[in-house]
């Protein structure tokens, strides 16, 4: 029995779909029913987040806590198995052109949109005081992590870390001192060129990290089992507690980002599919579902990379050490739903507080917008802090991220839809571009 279908005989995205309609339904049902009685609110509030968001964290915490080593020997292997330098360079080349190129459409779509729309003049004063005083808590603290951030310079230096172990220790929940899952990409490509130079005499390594690999992928096995049920309690957990109420006052800016994201999905990634890697976008949205289902329900790169590895594998049917090397440098470095998000937010708040923001703070806030999503972690609500520090930039009150944080959650699980959809995309075209260079054989 593969991880794809489970005893019942049904595919796991059509499970996780289950799952997520079940809990949404369940969690909206909970939600109208708690804003009908204080009493019961209470309880609801209880269940959500005493009870069912941690059952829906064990499968989270089972996936995530085999990213770093996961990460680490894919990319290891995927260099390894590029084999000849020029090659690794080649598709790296490729990589990064693919990955400027979707990066800059999409922000462009989503500052393009907000000009467009306007969506900030719409919202009533009264709502954002009552915004404000519901999320100011939150908002405090995203604006705390922000004034940590460092310079430019400093965080380009941070990309070669003093501390390998130090960086993979704090790379996923972010209390790592320097660059975290960056720097971690950069020591295993480092590593792994390395091993390419020395392969004759590091044999028992290459094993260990093969083994390593494996282990890894049998563990995210053994999660994908409990993902229906687990994406089910995180969604039921969110409904329950946010609800609708918030979504209606922020409609606009919802659409927005929804608009965008849709827009950048399947037009951008199709002409990318259809003119780059001459393949059927149609076939490759429906190969892919797997992966942009699970994207959808932990709302995190880094969780959805060994699906996304899988369906590369199996669905795909990419060149294994282009994909490996091109997913997991995507999970963190290739973010268009990220970079999309950013870029609506800030010039979102600033029509909130009737700030202008010209062409060339625009064009900043594209700029801003592009590399803070490579520098964005791979978790739930990982690019709010990022975001506080483009607002800084651009004279935007970092504490207007209030405002959305009611909603971000739920825009949280489109844009890595987005963030991880593109790197398959990114994978197939820079694989469909090496068999045209070095046929398989």
């Amino acid at each position: 029995m593969t991880a794809a279908a489970g005893s019942g005989g049904l595919p796991l995205h059509i499970k996780i779909l289950i799952g997520l309609v079940i809990g949404a339904l369940l969690g909206v049902t909970a939600n109208f029913l708690a804003a009908q009685s204080p009493e019961v609110a209470v309880w609801v509030r209880w269940l959500a987040k005493d009870l069912i968001e941690p059952l829906g964290k064990v499968f989270l915490r089972l996936v995530i806590m085999v990213v770093v080593p996961l990460v680490v020997s894919a990319l290891i292997l995927g260099i390894l198995e590029l084999g000849d330098l020029r090659h690794l360079g080649r598709v790296g080349l490729r990589t990064l052109g693919y990955t400027v190129i979707m990066s800059l459409a999409s922000v462009f779509i989503g500052v393009g949109l907000v000009n467009l729309f306007k969506p900030g003049s719409s919202l009533p004063p009264e709502k954002q005081a009552q915004l404000r005083e519901q999320y100011g808590a939150d908002a405090a603290l995203a604006v705390t992590k922000s004034k940590a951030a460092k310079t430019w310079q400093q965080t380009l230096l941070d990309m070669l870390p003093d501390n390998p172990l130090q960086e993979m220790a704090g790379a996923v929940d972010g209390s790592s001192k320097g660059n975290g899952m960056l720097a971690v990409m950069f020591f295993s490509l480092i590593v792994g060129v390395a091993l390419t130079l020395t392969r004759e005499r590091t044999g028992p390594l290459i094993g260990v990290l093969e083994g390593l690999f494996d282990v890894s992928m049998t563990i995210i096995g053994f999660a994908m089992m409990l993902a229906p049920l687990g994406v089910g309690c995180l969604i039921f957990a969110i409904t329950a507690t946010v609800g609708l109420d918030i979504l209606q006052t922020l409609l606009w800016f919802v659409c927005t980002v929804i608009l965008g994201l849709a827009l950048q999905m399947f037009v951008i990634y199709s002409l990318m599919l259809y003119f780059v890697a001459k393949v059927s976008p149609v076939r490759f949205f429906r190969d892919a579902r797997e992966a942009i289902f699970t994207a959808f329900g932990t709302s995190s790169s880094n969780a959805t990379l060994p699906t996304a590895l899988r369906v590369a594998k199996e669905k795909l049917n990419l060149r294994p050490e282009v994909s490996q090397f091109v997913l997991t440098v995507g999970s963190t470095a290739n973010q268009n739903g990220t970079a999309l998000f950013e870029g609506v937010v800030v010039l979102f708040l600033a029509q909130v507080f009737g700030i202008e923001l010209g062409l060339f703070q625009q064009v900043v806030v594209v700029l801003m917008s592009i590399l803070a999503g490579v520098g964005t972690a791979g978790v739930p609500g990982g690019s709010i802090p990022m975001i506080v520090i483009v607002m800084g930039q651009v004279g935007v009150p970092p504490e207007g991220i209030a405002v959305i944080l009611g909603v971000d959650r739920i825009l949280d699980m489109c844009r890595t839809t987005l963030n991880v959809t593109g790197d398959l995309v990114l994978a197939t075209c820079v694989s469909k571009s090496e068999d045209r260079v070095v046929p398989v054989v």
